[in-house]
């Protein structure tokens, strides 16, 4: 069953266009890392997704169109940007209060047991709390409503590597139930990966690599390649190449692993190795051809 599914996706800013008719799907119970660079359009889909900006093409998000079906939508969906703000005025027990109030599916109870495994107060203040503790109060009212898509748009900016891996942890171990679905975007991409179901690398309005973790381990090789094996290895057309203490290291894309376990010592790429190749790859087709991509990229 498909959460999303969206066809043609544009949308355009003046002359900048942060969507170039994108199409995606996205699986229920899976958990999508949205990756690219600043300006790449990630915050832009994350918006069209949840009903907060207008687009062309179509798109359905739990069967719905956010733009004009948002108000019934959001009963389903949690969304947490890097700019999430509380009001600073307001106390932890307030804002307990107002989302039982609020919001259908919320669940005091379960938000009241998060918080107890933190050192937040009722009686704080949000101005009271610090940075990592303000992202625990979103995310035990995050855990607390009973969604069933989670956006998370650069969720742990800002904070300490503590905050941020508790973070996680917590998304995934009292959260994730295998039938919610979750998509994030971070620049701390290392981080999340090994939670991640799934990969989606946007650059300049563009999805230019999509796949599951289980085809990117399968996909994807790196190779140290032995000195006088570089000229053979150069042949096999690697995506990448790049020096790390005089050796160098070349990324493959759907090349034999017997063939290449020959040329030199055999790893899988994270996350991060991957999408430098793929952005230098849109850089040098960008210089040749305006309109070239990665050959490689989505199905």
């Amino acid at each position: 069953m498909s959460v999303i599914e969206g066809r043609g996706l544009r949308k355009a800013f003046g002359p900048t266009i942060a969507l170039d008719s994108i199409d995606l799907r996205v699986a229920e119970g899976r958990i999508l890392g949205l990756i690219g660079p600043n300006g790449a359009g990630k915050t832009t889909a994350l918006n069209a997704i949840v009903g907060l900006t207008s687009y062309q093409g179509e798109l359905k998000v739990l069967g719905r169109d956010p733009w004009t079906e948002r108000d019934q939508l959001m009963r389903d969906i949690c969304f947490i940007t890097d700019v999430a703000v509380l009001p600073r005025w307001i106390r932890v027990s307030q804002a307990l209060d107002y989302l039982a109030g609020v919001h259908p599916r919320f669940n005091r109870a379960k938000a009241e047991s998060f918080l107890a495994r933190t050192t937040i107060r009722h009686s704080n203040k949000v101005r009271e709390l610090s940075k990592g503790m303000v992202a625990q109060l979103h995310l035990a009212i995050v855990m607390a409503i009973d969604a069933k898509l989670l956006v998370l748009d650069e969720p742990t900016l800002g904070l300490d590597i503590l905050y941020r891996k508790q973070f996680y942890d917590s998304l995934l171990n009292d959260y994730f139930d295998g039938q919610r679905t979750i998509i994030v975007t971070t620049h701390q991409v290392e981080e999340i990966e090994n939670v991640l179901t799934d990969v989606m690398f946007i650059n300049r309005g563009r999805i230019v690599l999509s796949c599951s973790m289980e085809e990117f381990e399968s996909r994807f090789l790196e190779v140290t390649v032995n000195p006088d094996q570089l000229a053979a290895a150069r042949a096999l057309n690697p995506i990448h190449e790049r020096q790390v203490f005089g050796r160098s290291v070349l990324l493959f894309d759907r090349v034999d692993r017997n063939q290449l376990g020959a040329l030199g010592d055999l790893r899988t790429p994270n996350i991060a190795d991957l999408f430098v190749a793929v952005m230098n790859n849109q850089s040098s087709s960008a210089q040749a051809a305006p309109q070239a991509t990665y050959q490689g990229a989505a199905r």
